[in-house]
């Protein structure tokens, strides 16, 4: 949890003032002077190639090019000592002066530069003759917390890449640095292999989606719903995001959620004589992995080739979520290989399998992050990330057992749950989670002992894809709570409402620019309703306090790997 306490009093200590009081997320520290820079689209940027190409990446409808410091109008260099994702920057009568800790420093600090020009800067293009002048000042600036993050579910409603280089490029101007794809589920496998070709030619599409709600009799649509990326496609999606300051999290979730893999190799199934499906309803399926040796190899190998793929992968998340254990009890080879194993219980063998493929990937060198329900089974290897979706309580558990923590609550954290409790809304999860609920989280209660809020490495919201069919539906969901999110994780803390709100006003401006169909703050446009049907939402289905009071008495049982909603 780097600089919290930092950060805080700086933004009490200080004015945004002038030209920088619309900064969003808000610097570390901000201040305007006298005087203006002009800045135009084919302006000069010097300085080390890596850094300089960064920030002209940040601010594309510039066109900065190549120049020698003499006459750029943006200059940048490195200083190590800054920081990783660090930067300070000086505007004055001569131009821009970037010192940035490292390339993402320096891209950031083209991100905010972008910010202090006029929303036309998130165009792609702008009128011939166009030109700026900046206010002189200063900004000094850091993040609060170095996971920053967006997970978006493909698995259930799979969205073409097109709309996950978007993302990148969304989550980039907010200064979000973690894209946290959920490529397997029992809806879905997304994701080519040349292992196991089944997994994608199989497990990646089905010939039905339910449109009945729960207490309803069961409909669907009738309509196929498919598609995966391939290897290369990963290629680019990662090179995409590095250039950008995003790193890409893969997740595949074992051995639960596991409908698509079975339906492609259910040898590796508990009940192998079993046939299974790719699920065309939502929730959870009983279908697990088996747990003996085979599968271990057959996940290994997989892993192992999205690894390969994205290339670099300090994360990678193996689930470890909502399991049903009866199908391991009730087999008498996996009751036998427990045993050999000297393991008392299917939750400590549920610990023992996510333990050695987090131990195979440390061998790669990546860091396994898991669901809580991981944590709670026990047995995780000391360096092993937990998500602690169920809440505060088994997040400071997990904590105070010297694990890294991502804040992933589902409130308010769950962008699949509806912005209000409206039947204009369209169809969410529940009711509701607004962006003041999301701005005044805080991921490291200041009632926390230091030693446990400094293991809270950051924070993530969800984007489940049961009601996000498509782009639209993703921006909806996403923004502007994503913009709330991204000012807790880089300020690390709370943000002052009657502030917050009004820098966003202003920000609004900035995505309408960009082309983001988000959902305004009064509500939504009339294209963007919920319609009628399983599209509307329906008001007062499920409450979500209700959902993490239960959520937070099942986290308190070791047999906590069963579906908790």
């Amino acid at each position: 949890m780097d600089g919290v306490a930092e950060r805080r009093w700086g933004l009490v200590g200080f004015g945004i003032i002038g030209g920088m009081k619309h900064l969003l997320p808000a610097p570390r520290h901000a201040a305007t002077g006298s005087g203006s820079a002009e800045i135009s689209p084919g302006s000069a940027v010097s300085g080390p190639a890596p850094l300089a190409d960064a920030v002209r990446l940040a601010l594309p409808v510039l066109d900065l090019g190549p120049g020698d410091a003499a006459v750029a109008a943006v200059r940048v260099e490195e200083d190590p000592r800054l920081g990783p994702e660090a930067y300070a920057m000086t505007i004055a009568g001569d131009g821009v002066n970037i010192t940035a800790g490292d390339r993402a420093g320096a891209f950031y600090a083209g991100q905010t530069l972008r910010q202090l020009l006029p929303a036309e800067a998130f165009r792609s293009a702008l009128a011939p003759g166009t030109s700026w002048t900046l206010p002189c000042g200063r900004v000094e600036d850091a993040p609060g917390f170095s996971w920053r993050g967006a997970h978006v579910d493909v698995a259930r409603n799979f969205l073409p890449k097109r709309e996950v280089l978007r993302m990148i490029d969304l989550m980039a101007l907010h200064k979000l640095n973690r894209l946290h794809l959920h490529l397997a589920d029992d809806q879905g496998w997304r994701v080519e292999s040349r292992a196991f070709p089944l997994l994608h030619e199989v497990g990646s599409h089905r010939p039905r989606t339910i449109t009945s709600r729960k207490g309803e009799e069961l409909a669907f649509d009738g309509v196929p719903h498919g598609g995966y990326y391939t290897l290369a496609d990963l290629t680019e999606i990662a090179a995409y995001a590095r250039a950008r300051a995003v790193t890409v999290v893969p997740e595949i979730d074992v051995p639960g959620h596991a409908c698509a893999v079975l339906a492609a190799y259910p040898a590796l199934a508990s009940r192998p004589q079993e046939r299974y499906k790719v699920l065309d309803r939502w929730g959870i399926s009983p279908a697990i992995l088996s747990p003996l040796p085979a599968t271990v190899d057959f996940l290994t190998t997989v892993f192992g080739e999205i690894a390969d793929a994205l290339g670099d992968v300090p994360y990678f998340h193996i689930g470890g979520d909502e399991c049903v254990l009866d199908d391991w009890a009730a087999s008498a080879e996996i009751s036998a290989y427990q045993a050999s194993l000297g393991l008392e219980s299917t939750g400590d063998l549920h610990a023992w399998f996510l333990r050695r493929l987090a131990d195979a990937l440390a061998e790669r060198g990546s860091r396994t992050v898991v669901w809580d329900e991981a944590f709670v089974s026990g047995r995780l290897r000391p360096d092993t990330i937990v998500m602690p979706w169920r809440g505060e309580h088994v997040a400071r558990r997990a904590a105070a057992a010297g694990h890294d923590v991502v804040a992933t609550p589902v409130f308010p954290m769950y962008f699949d749950y509806a912005e209000a409790a409206s039947p204009e809304e369209p169809a969410g999860l529940g009711d509701a989670i607004t962006v003041a609920d999301v701005a005044a989280f805080a991921p490291a209660p200041s009632e926390w002992p230091e030693q446990e809020r400094a293991r809270v490495t950051g924070v993530q919201f969800q984007l489940w894809s049961e009601r996000i069919p498509d782009g639209r539906t993703l921006d909806y969901r996403a923004w502007p709570r994503g913009c709330a999110a991204a000012e807790i994780a880089w300020t690390g803390g709370p943000a002052g409402p009657e502030d917050f709100f009004r820098r966003l006003d202003a920000h609004l401006a900035r995505l309408d620019a960009f082309g983001v169909d988000y959902r305004p703050l009064s509500g939504p446009r009339p294209w963007q309703r919920g319609g009628t049907g399983w599209r509307r939402h329906r008001p007062g289905a499920v409450a979500v306090h209700d959902v993490m009071r239960h959520l937070h008495e099942l986290s308190l049982s070791a047999d906590s790997t069963r579906p908790s909603l």
